[in-house]
C-alpha cells in the first residue's frame, strides 16, 4: 500500500511538471517592429495545418486575443499576416518499480529484489509555431515556437492552447537590445 502511495505521488509530480511550455523565438534584427499596427490570419497557410478544425479555432482565438491585448487590430488590409503550423510526437515511458524487497534466489529474478510493477506512460508532446509575416514584403519577420505536453481532454484543451499562445507571443514584439 505504501508503494502505491509513493508511485501515485511520483506520477502526480510528473504530470504537474508536464504543464510547462518552453518557448523560443527568432526574428529579423533589421525590422522596425514599432511600425506594425494591424494583422490578419494567412488563410491558405492555416488551412494546410493538420490538426482538427476545433483546435485551429482555439489557436486562432487565442492569437487574436493576445494580439489585441498588445494593441494590434485585426484588419482586411493588415500590416502583418499570421500563420501557424504544428508538430506532434507521442512519447512512451516504461518504468519498473520494485515494491517487494528481499533476499534469496528465485528463478528469473534478481537475487536481491522480488516482485515489482511495470508502468507504461504515454504522453503527447507538441510544438506550435507562430509565424509573423510582413504583408507588404511577403517576408517572415518573426517566428515563435512553443513546446510542451498536450492534453486530449476536451475540457482542458482551450486552457492549454491559451497557455501555449500566451507564452509564445509574450516574446513578440522582440525587445530592443
Amino acid at each position: 500500500m505504501k508503494a502505491i502511495k509513493i508511485i501515485s505521488l511520483f506520477m502526480l509530480l510528473i504530470l504537474s511538471s508536464c504543464s510547462s511550455v518552453t518557448v523560443n523565438s527568432d526574428y529579423d534584427k533589421n525590422t522596425d517592429f514599432s511600425r506594425y499596427k494591424t494583422f490578419a490570419f494567412q488563410k491558405n497557410g492555416i488551412d494546410k495545418v493538420e490538426i482538427s478544425d476545433l483546435d485551429k479555432k482555439r489557436i486562432l482565438r487565442a492569437i487574436d486575443s493576445e494580439m489585441t491585448k498588445k494593441g494590434f487590430a485585426k484588419s482586411e488590409t493588415p500590416d502583418l499576416l499570421i500563420n501557424i503550423f504544428t508538430k506532434e510526437r507521442e512519447q512512451v515511458d516504461i518504468n519498473q518499480y520494485n515494491s517487494n524487497w528481499g533476499y534469496g534466489w528465485r528463478w528469473g529474478w534478481d537475487p536481491f529484489m522480488w516482485g515489482g510493477q511495470t508502468t507504461v506512460i504515454k504522453t503527447t508532446e507538441g510544438t506550435l509555431f507562430i509565424d509573423i509575416i510582413d504583408e507588404a514584403k511577403k517576408e517572415l519577420i518573426w517566428q515563435g515556437e512553443g513546446n510542451g505536453y498536450l492534453t486530449k481532454r476536451t475540457e482542458e484543451k482551450e486552457a492549454r492552447i491559451n497557455e501555449f499562445v500566451a507564452k509564445i507571443l509574450a516574446q513578440y514584439p522582440p525587445e530592443k537590445k
